[in-house]
């Protein structure tokens, strides 16, 4: 199937690991130029690097810190002069950190709202402008099956990723007549460098192994097992192509099937 991706240029947020870059991958691979941010300079410049070579595409590396709305700015632009539009945007971050209510303070609360919500609002505003301006555009942000059905112990990204989907969902309706899609996809328990990270703390504080602790989430999925990052990549792809032109203000889970819910 072609996707309609060759020529276009997409910009994937956070994507020097784990599910940005496996999504900036499959849109290489898929003929799409590419610009790919991360905090780091190194790792992100490596990253890019290593997807052009793989794959023959394009690829702009980009030190932004998007829970910085003055990064953000300058990620756009420094795309907008490389490439002279941005057709995709993935928004992506790295999840906030988990804890219960009490044990979050006021700090860490606006921190989050800024890395999880602020900094999906402030791409698409950078980059709307210009999708208007060709009557085409794809917005794709990356959320969690925490938005349909909350984890335990994730206040933070459990509160603040359902408030993404009520922009996004908004958005969409907004901006549909000028060829732009909004749409959220959310990942299950993937393997991946976080999902890793969140199996040690959580098996320390219970007093066993990160492996015992996984083998619960796995328990829970009906496939009985972790998600990889290319399977959620592949959605990704579809949602951002020419072939999905009439699919807005949805939000699609890649979870195994661990969502309990018929919506």
């Amino acid at each position: 199937m072609d996707l309609g991706l060759k020529n276009k240029v997409a910009l994937v947020a956070a994507a020097s690991r784990g599910l940005g870059r496996a999504v900036a991958e499959e849109l290489a691979t898929e003929g799409a130029s590419l610009v790919i941010c991360s905090r780091d300079t190194r790792t992100i410049t490596q990253t890019a690097s290593e997807i052009a070579e793989k794959s023959g595409a394009h690829v702009m590396a980009v030190a932004a810190d998007v829970s910085v709305p003055a990064d953000v700015k300058r990620l756009v632009q420094s795309a907008i002069t490389r490439f002279g539009r941005v057709d995709i945007l993935v928004t992506n971050g790295g999840g906030p950190p988990a804890g219960r209510f009490e044990s979050l303070s006021e700090e860490q609360w606006e921190a989050a709202a800024r890395l999880t919500l602020f900094s999906a609002i402030d791409l698409a505003r950078e980059v709307l402008p210009g999708m208007k301006a060709k009557r085409w555009g794809r917005i794709l942000n990356i959320t969690s099956i925490a938005v349909k059905q909350p984890v335990d112990n994730l206040m933070l990204s459990n509160s603040l990723r359902a408030g993404l989907t009520g922009f996004a969902r908004t958005l969409a309706n907004e901006v549909a007549a000028d060829g732009i899609t909004v749409n959220n996809i959310l990942p299950g328990y993937t393997r991946t460098e976080r999902v890793e990270e969140l199996a040690n703390m959580m098996a320390e504080k219970q007093g066993i192994t990160a492996a015992e602790f996984k083998a619960r989430w796995e328990s829970e999925i009906p496939m009985g097992r972790l998600g990889e990052p290319h399977e959620f990549a592949a959605l990704a792809a579809f949602l951002v192509s020419e072939r999905a032109s009439y699919i807005t203000g949805t939000s699609i889970q890649v979870d195994g099937g661990w969502i309990k819910s018929l919506l």
